[in-house]
């Protein structure tokens, strides 16, 4: 701001024709406008007249360079003068006026640096008197007019110079002060402003910061209660206005908060669910999606689930969303902690479950069970779960805990290959665990098989073995998915483990051994027709639908039948033993694949 002072001040002073500001200054100055006066001697008593003059139009302006060139332009007011030069000081050093190239060349600015603030004399070619004279005021130099004269000046001369030079020092002084005041006015508005600006900015801070803390008080409060998902969606739906929501990754609905809940809940549309947790996935933060801003719910990079606020009218602010962000941190941790006490939970049912099946002492095994919650002094059950094209890991094996604690089946579990194994200290019901595992998988493609019950920890190994076979005639019957009791199963409880194996090939190859040998030289299927007019009760129509064949092919194998095996189905002895060897070649020696010659 200084050299921009300096230069403003330098080219107004460097203007010596530049128009005088508006004044009633007489002849005079009419004449000043014109451009300096010839230098011719001024009678004495026209001298007070001009310098009064003069003095008014300096103290008319507050341009400080002005004021210089009027004193410089005016200097033979005062007697036989002329203006050698004139310099203003700006920010301590001085910056010349009008006439400063015929000093520089004189060497004049040299001999006024080297006063250093003093008045003195000066030495100009041709002329016999020359002086620096400093132009001071309260606030000190404020620059230096430099006058010579062909003639040593009189005493009334010197007085009418001094004169001159107080008068312009002082309008100068004027001037400085006006400019001061001037800036500081400006200063004084900039400050205001940025002070306003300021508050306004700290108030937005302050705002901004009171949402933070209540959105951490409240979560806060939340994380303390351990109110879990239906205590952080009703923090939301108070903290933003908004209906609030969770959703399971799978699109079902966990909890909800506020008014408009749907009724029945929309059934997820697998394909548009995972597109959904695609475009969630790809942003760091909320994702408005048609009416719902949804918050990913993250473990790991796993997607747990999502929280949402249902905003019909684009209502959400950013402060809607800190509290979405904060909320969905909270469910996180919340999540988080229910993951790892399931699957610490579940570490120590597996161990137990493991044990039991494999066979362990009473003691030992009622201290563990007591130990984990679980009342193994109860009758127990054991209950085997298998879902197609779902391994038995532990995603599966939570699913199913969930499941059964949905249908308050009390149970400790563990996972196989292909399924998972519950204890449960109570006969479950016919299908509502079944369902249960139906809404939690999405799919009904399961089978489930329960063992009879079970009164000490040493039957449990064989009960494992019943609920097995329960599954696996379940699964190999017309109806494949359900839900299978051991101890309702008739004829199939003898064909379980245990008996002779060789004794039931025996029996199979007794009564078909002709049929299965005629199926495999000509790639036929005579037993499996077989099986499955048992299955239908003998009826035609629906064993040829089952077979996808005619009426009349079916009645044709079934009379090759006859003539092949030379067995009747109409005797009652040759029909059961038929059927029994038919079921035992099906579910036990599991069909041609593993049937032994």
């Amino acid at each position: 701001m200084a050299r921009s002072q300096a230069h403003h001040l330098h080219r107004r002073c460097s203007n010596r024709e530049s128009s005088l500001p508006r004044c009633n200054c007489g002849r005079h100055l009419r004449a000043a406008r014109r451009g300096p006066r010839p230098l011719v001697p001024t009678p004495a008593d026209h001298a007070p007249h001009e310098l009064a003059a003069l003095s008014r139009a300096q103290f008319d302006t507050w341009d400080e360079g002005e004021i210089l060139r009027l004193a410089m332009n005016h200097i033979a007011a005062a007697g036989p003068y002329s203006a050698e030069a004139g310099y203003l000081r700006v920010d301590g050093d001085l910056v010349p006026g009008p006439g400063d190239g015929p000093a520089r060349a004189l060497g004049v600015d040299q001999q006024v640096r080297e006063l250093a603030g003093q008045d003195g004399p000066v030495n100009v070619p041709d002329r016999p008197w020359g002086q620096a004279l400093g132009l001071r005021g309260l606030q000190g130099l404020h620059g230096y007019l430099v006058v010579t004269s062909r003639s040593r000046p009189t005493e009334a001369e010197r007085s009418r110079l001094a004169t001159l030079v107080r008068q312009t020092a002082a309008a100068l002084s004027v001037a400085l002060a006006h400019r001061s005041r001037r800036e500081d006015a400006l200063e004084l508005h900039r400050l205001r402003g940025e002070r306003t600006a300021l508050q306004r900015q700290l108030i937005s801070v302050m705002a901004e910061l009171g949402w933070q803390q209540a959105v951490h008080a409240l979560t806060a409060d939340v994380a303390a209660s351990g109110g879990g998902e239906e205590a952080i969606t009703r923090a939301l739906h108070e903290l933003t206005g908004l209906p609030a929501l969770v959703e399971d990754r799978f699109g079902r609905l966990r909890s909800w908060s506020g008014p408009g809940r749907p009724d029945p809940y929309p059934e997820p549309d697998p394909a548009r669910r995972d597109e959904m947790l695609h475009a969630v996935a790809r942003e760091g933060g909320p994702v408005r999606i048609k009416d719902r801003l949804i918050a990913p719910v993250r473990l790991h990079g796993e997607i747990l689930g999502v929280l949402a606020l249902v905003d019909a009218q684009d209502e959400a602010d950013s402060h809607t969303v800190l509290a979405l962000e904060h909320a969905a941190t909270s469910l996180t941790l919340e999540l988080a902690h229910l993951r790892r006490l399931a699957e610490l939970e579940l570490r120590l049912h597996r161990e137990l479950v493991d044990d039991l099946l494999a066979g362990t002492d009473e003691t030992s095994a009622y201290a563990r069970s007591e130990a984990v919650g679980h009342d193994l002094h109860r009758t127990q059950y054991v209950v085997v779960v298998q879902w197609s094209s779902r391994t038995a890991d532990d995603s599966f094996t939570q699913t199913v805990s969930r499941a059964a604690s949905a249908v308050g089946m009390r149970s400790l579990l563990t996972g196989r290959s292909d399924h998972v194994v519950l204890v449960a200290d109570d006969r479950p019901h016919t299908r509502a665990l079944y369902e249960a595992l139906a809404r939690e998988t999405g799919t009904r493609s399961g089978t489930i098989g329960v063992s009879a019950p079970c009164n000490s920890p040493d039957d449990i190994p064989h009960r494992y073995q019943e609920a097995r076979r329960a599954l696996e005639v379940r699964r190999r019957s017309r109806e494949s998915y359900g839900t299978a009791f051991f101890d309702e199963l008739g004829l199939y409880r003898i064909l379980g483990p245990g008996n002779d194996l060789l004794e039931l090939e025996t029996f199979v190859r007794e009564w078909l051994g002709r049929l299965i040998d005629y199926d495999s030289r000509h790639h036929a299927a005579m037993v499996e027709t077989l099986s499955r007019y048992f299955d239908c009760g003998g009826n035609y129509d629906e064993t040829a639908e089952s077979l996808a064949i005619h009426r009349s092919t079916l009645r044709y194998r079934l009379q090759r039948i006859r003539d092949i095996s030379g067995n009747s189905l109409t005797n009652v002895e040759d029909r059961l033993n038929l059927q029994v060897a038919t079921r035992v070649w099906k579910i036990v020696l599991g069909g041609p694949d593993r049937c032994r010659r």
